[in-house]
């Protein structure tokens, strides 16, 4: 009997330990829903392996981003700079997204062949993605690598402006080579997040021309140990808004600035992006009066991963919140609003907290509400 009652507890321990692996992993997987009349790509596009200066090999790249429920992830392997040459010697440029290829295999995760064009400032460190040919661009002259890149119809953007190996003030700044890189169609975007690190002044520079705001994890190590994910963090991610889900439709979004950051529980993109991505995380899916009372119960429902941090610019108060109130990823809240008089329709404002559209600058959130027992 001892031998039993061993086995079927041994059994349910495996059993409840598998089952909370399960749900461990799909914790992590990060997801956003489409916005009108476009999918939403999650997508990190600067990544690094031992084939410049990261320490794992491509495929834990794919593996890793995969497990996080990327829909693309662009291999960014250093183009001068290369440590591990001794240990692997590689003339190819091209070698790692091979591989990185090869791993993804029949998966539908989207692999993209890039470089980090890695020089002094100016104009310092810079990727370019959708390449045909990484080996081209191994050239003395800086501009000389740039105009490779637009020939092969890159998208090109500026890693880091605020790393503080070249910018001690840790400040985001265009020099003139930048202006010119921008006024020939060789600079398109801007990271505004790197790894741990968040740029205002980065912001300010893409919304003043027009550039596309990235956010990515720059990552070298292990995802799960650099960002914490069995703890609840996760990679910073470029949301990228596509007509099609190909690197085509990913490239045509990236190229007309159609993205929104989400790094750490923050949300960074232009208005035009970002609102419509709050209006379809967030919505009022039920309303209703208490009994006899003027206290109205609403159902806030959040059908992302971020936080939603809301505070409440409208002419009510609440029941039993103050006025910031939090709404959890992939759950409903519930909110009680006093409007001292039985309305059929009112409108509830709130400042998006965990947002930001510039630097001090958050958005708006309105919800029309209609309710069916008001009489």
């Amino acid at each position: 009997m001892k031998t039993i009652v061993s086995y079927l507890l041994l059994t349910l321990g495996l059993t409840l330990t598998a089952r909370g692996q399960a749900n461990r992993e799909e914790a992590r997987r990060i997801d956003f829903p489409d916005v009108q009349g476009y999918q939403t790509l999650v997508t990190d596009l600067h990544t690094h392996t031992v084939f410049s200066d990261g320490s794992v090999w491509p495929d834990i790249r794919v593996q890793e981003a995969m497990r996080d429920g990327l829909d693309a992830v662009a291999i960014t392997d250093h183009l001068e700079y290369q440590p591990h040459e001794d240990d692997i010697p590689h003339p190819d440029r091209n070698r790692s997204h091979e591989v990185a290829v090869d791993a993804a295999g029949d998966d539908d995760l989207l692999v993209i062949r890039g470089s980090e064009i890695t020089r002094s400032m100016p104009p310092g460190h810079t990727n370019a993605i959708f390449l045909h040919d990484a080996n081209p661009l191994l050239q003395d002259d800086p501009i000389a690598v740039f105009q490779e890149a637009k020939r092969q119809g890159a998208f090109i953007f500026w890693n880091h402006p605020m790393w503080t190996n070249q910018a001690p003030d840790g400040i985001a700044a265009l020099s003139e080579l930048h202006h010119r890189l921008i006024r020939e169609g060789m600079l398109h975007g801007i990271e505004v997040v790197n790894e741990h690190t968040y740029s205002d002044e980065a912001l300010q520079i893409a919304l003043d021309h027009d550039l596309t705001i990235v956010g990515t994890s720059d990552i070298h190590g292990l995802i799960d140990w650099q960002h914490e994910v069995h703890y609840g963090g996760h990679r910073p991610v470029t949301l990228a808004f596509v007509r099609e889900r190909s690197e085509a439709g990913l490239k045509e979004a990236l190229m007309d600035g159609r993205t929104v950051v989400w790094y750490e529980n923050l949300l960074i993109g232009k208005a035009d992006m970002l609102s419509p991505l709050i209006a379809a995380s967030l919505s009022v899916t039920e309303a209703a009066y208490q009994g006899d009372s003027s206290v109205l119960t609403i159902t806030l429902a959040n059908t992302s991963e971020a936080e939603f941090l809301l505070d409440n610019r409208s002419p009510y108060t609440f029941h039993s919140d103050a006025d910031i109130v939090t709404v959890a990823p992939h759950t409903t809240t519930a909110l009680e609003i006093k409007t001292t008089t039985r309305l059929s329709a009112l409108d509830l404002t709130f400042e998006v907290l965990n947002a930001v559209v510039a630097p001090d600058q958050h958005p708006v959130v309105s919800f029309a509400i209609t309710v069916g027992d008001a009489e």
